[in-house]
């Protein structure tokens, strides 16, 4: 009994010796606590501090139809550019394709001297089946001001590349005087009288140079060099 009671009297020595509220040198009450026994304190702040002034962040909500806007502007942007890099891609191979006489050359030595309308518009058929190409303006492909150009210049007429500017070059008449050879200036189209309402041009991207039926009311008819 003696040895039992010495070992548990030797067993509560280190329990009391750490047990809570112990003011030893490693466990004693830290700055933290004893601020919690501490009596209530007061704190000044400064007029200055109070008034203060509060601001809130501002932030603009975007709607779902704003983003879907920006979204398809992006996109028509994005196609926009792809069509002007594949138009300048074709506008390469184009140029690569033919090695011919330009207007400028024509104009520099047209090889027909003598204006006539007749002979025009002979001119003009030879070059029945040519591709339409968006800015062509030699046998490897045609717009319609392009067409009338490359014809026009092989009897030294300089013309723009431009059906409007093309038609302000003439006299306007009645289709009742008009002659093959003479104009058909449609808006933002044109290309040669070929008799009886028919007309011969270069139509659009897919088709070649041909004849066929005037199609709408809205023309009329310029003659060049009167």
């Amino acid at each position: 009994m003696t040895i039992a009671a010495g070992i548990v009297g030797t067993l509560a020595i280190p329990a009391y010796a750490f047990a809570p509220g112990s003011e030893g040198t490693q466990y004693g009450a830290t700055d933290a606590t004893k601020l919690t026994k501490a009596e209530a304190q007061s704190v000044e702040v400064a007029d200055d501090v109070l008034a203060a002034p509060l601001t809130n962040d501002a932030y603009e909500a975007v709607t779902g139809a704003e983003i879907k806007a920006a979204a398809d502007a992006a996109a028509a942007a994005a196609a926009a550019e792809a069509a002007r890099v594949a138009a300048e891609s074709a506008m390469t191979s184009y140029a690569a394709s033919y090695s011919g006489p330009s207007v400028g050359d024509f104009l520099a030595n047209p090889p027909y001297p003598g204006y006539d309308l007749g002979s025009v518009y002979n001119v003009a058929t030879q070059y029945i089946g040519t591709p339409y190409v968006y800015g062509g303006a030699t046998p490897a492909g045609f717009d319609c001001s392009g067409f009338v150009m490359y014809v026009f210049a092989q009897f030294g007429i300089s013309m723009p590349h431009s059906s409007a500017g093309q038609g302000a070059m003439g006299t306007r008449i009645s289709e009742a005087d008009a002659q093959p050879g003479d104009l058909v200036i449609m808006p933002g189209h044109d290309g040669f009288y070929a008799g009886n309402g028919m007309i011969l041009h270069a139509p659009y991207e897919g088709a070649s140079v041909r004849i066929q039926p005037i199609w709408t009311s809205d023309y009329y008819i310029v003659r060049i060099g009167i």
